[in-house]
């Protein structure tokens, strides 16, 4: 019974649900207010996000007719349960590394698909046409980057020869190699259009779509996709640093800890410059993008990690 009790606590609390949206909003802050004062703006309060998801929370759900009123309104819980879940166990060997387990980091990379995922059955089901379009865009921008950001997660594969997290986080950081630093750029770049930030933000495209796949929600079922968009802005960085960058282990004592930490504060702060310097690409300049030369970085990373282990 203490067991069972032990590993809710894990998925709600900590490391899962509660503390990630909790960082994740606090990042989304930080990513409001650097945006508002690059547009000379003074930018929103400390509490704003958790704000915004009490009153998301506190208003009225409305589903349009025509939609398939379940799947319009589970949409949002599969995202939210699976960047949970994602979270958890991404976290477990970094606070305690004897609870990794073989095969985790291939059970991260499909559940980090599921919000994505959530959104375009919730824009199908919707019954929108607006939002049919933004979802049609997320569903392309899916089959975009899933190839290279996978050909980047390789590259540790390759060096320990395991699909652990544990084994991962051991053995030296794959960034201090040539195929690693090749690898972390291609993931990074894979990992604004997973948070569909600028310049990969055409699903939701407000001066377009009037917020493309998100159009119809309303109340609890947009809080829970905004606080899952939070949580998956601290989750992704976290999840490159795992992979690439040697992790943030927490049981190793305070100062791995903290440049663990300087790192995630480094890839935010890149997500945040390209947010703010790049316009927005039409979906198909976004798929050649990604076919094209990233995935070719992606083969060229996994090519040098090959001839390194030789």
């Amino acid at each position: 019974m203490v067991r069972y009790l032990v590993h809710i606590g894990e998925v709600l609390i900590f490391p899962g649900l509660l503390f990630t949206a909790v960082i994740g909003l606090v990042t989304s802050w930080i990513d409001r207010k650097v945006t508002a004062r690059v547009q000379m703006r003074v930018g929103p309060p400390f509490l704003q996000p958790f704000y915004d998801i009490v009153k998301y929370m506190i208003k009225e759900t409305c589903v349009p007719a025509g939609a398939s009123k379940f799947v319009f309104l589970a949409a949002p819980l599969f995202g939210l349960a699976a960047v949970t879940v994602a979270s958890t166990i991404l976290w477990r060997p970094m606070v305690w590394p004897e609870k990794s387990f073989i095969g985790d980091l291939i059970v991260v990379l499909y559940l980090l698909t599921i919000p994505a995922v959530s959104v375009v059955i919730g824009s199908f089901a919707s019954a929108n046409p607006i939002a049919s379009i933004g979802g049609s865009r997320e569903m392309k921008l899916i089959l975009s980057y899933e190839l290279p950001f996978i050909l980047a997660c390789l590259v540790p594969v390759i060096k320990t020869g395991s699909i652990e997290f544990g084994r991962i986080l051991a053995e030296p950081m794959a960034a201090a190699s040539p195929a690693g630093i090749i690898a972390l750029i291609v993931a990074i770049v894979c990992m604004q259009a997973k948070l569909t930030l600028v310049p990969f933000d055409m699903p939701e495209a407000e001066t377009e779509l009037t917020g493309g796949a998100y159009v119809e929600y309303s109340g609890p079922p947009l809080g829970i996709f905004k606080l899952t968009r939070a949580m998956m802005l601290f989750t992704m960085p976290v999840f490159l640093i795992t992979v690439l960058w040697g992790g943030i282990p927490l049981h190793e004592g305070a100062v791995p800890a903290v440049l663990g930490a300087v790192k995630y504060v480094g890839l935010i702060v890149i997500t945040v410059l390209i947010r703010n310097t790049a316009p927005r690409v039409r979906i198909d300049q976004a798929m050649k993008f990604f076919w094209g030369p990233v995935t070719l970085f992606g083969v060229i990373a996994v090519i040098v990690a090959f001839i390194e282990g030789l």
